[in-house]
């Protein structure tokens, strides 16, 4: 049974969570799950179940602003998902056929080198001499949004197509094999590799984790994971979180919001190199 205090609590954290969810793209389970865990003693199971409803709420609530401004690239969104769905396929196979502490550190190095080059990169707003790549000519992966900080329309159009559609694999496979959210690492992949505006990535990543999320929330509900005590309070949260998040992103600046991001990066990868050491 949870108290109205603790639905209070949880209600509070995921509106906390739908902020940071809708700005930097990673669906609000880096807020949701330690919240519900670390400070209210909350089993894991119901805690995943609430992060996968947040995750679907986060999408929710933003993708629909960022796709009537224009922000989100749904062609990219959809041509990537098709490398992070089959890379999830992927990660349930190998499921139980590698030691899941040796790709906590992996990954955990990868995202500390992801971490550095982002920092370096934290005062670029943004991408300069990019040059599109042939497939993205040829699927059209470009597009336009009008900043409202910058006061123009920003261009842009996407490199490094085979590096970015590797990387959403991997992220994929990340899901599949420990159960955990790939936000981040669409983030990057767009970010770092495919040379998108932040801005661009972070909606784009709102528009895909939803439909990631919601191909797995039938699982969960089924197993019993999804308390609705827990996942209701969650999903109104995030939902006004969202709202709010989606709001303050279009008015901050693409340096701004790797700057934010740079220390979520950090974060995460220690947590998954702490996972590995201690597994």
């Amino acid at each position: 049974m949870v108290s109205l205090s603790m639905a209070l609590l949880i209600f509070t954290g995921s509106i906390l969570a739908g902020i940071v969810g809708a700005l930097l793209g990673l669906g609000g389970g880096i807020i949701i799950i330690p919240v519900l865990t670390l400070l209210l003693n909350i089993d894991i199971r119901y805690a995943i179940g609430a992060s996968i409803v947040s995750v679907i709420a986060t999408s929710s609530g933003a993708a629909a602003a960022y796709i009537r401004d224009r922000i989100t690239n749904i062609r990219i969104g959809m041509f990537l998902e098709m490398a992070t769905t089959t890379g999830a396929i992927t990660g349930a196979y190998l499921g139980g056929l590698i030691s899941p502490h040796y790709l906590y550190i992996i990954f955990a190095v990868v995202l500390g080198y992801s971490t550095l080059a982002m920092f370096k990169r934290r005062n670029l707003e943004l991408p300069e001499g990019v040059v599109a790549h042939p497939l993205a000519k040829k699927l059209k992966l470009e597009g336009s949004y009008y900043d409202q900080v910058l006061n123009r329309q920003v261009e842009y159009t996407a490199t490094g197509v085979y590096e970015g559609f590797g990387i959403m694999y991997g992220a994929g496979v990340i899901s599949g094999l420990l159960g955990i959210g790939n936000g981040i690492f669409k983030v990057m992949a767009m970010d770092m590799f495919m040379k998108l505006p932040m801005k661009v990535s972070t909606a784009t990543s709102n528009f895909m984790i939803g439909v990631t999320a919601a191909a797995s929330a039938g699982i969960y509900f089924a197993r019993g994971d999804i308390h609705p005590a827990i996942a209701a309070p969650v999903a109104l949260g995030v939902v006004i979180g969202a709202t709010l998040g989606t709001r303050l992103m279009v008015r901050l600046r693409n340096t701004t919001l790797r700057k934010i991001f740079v220390p979520v990066l950090l974060y995460v990868s220690l947590q998954m190199l702490l996972k590995g050491l201690r597994g």
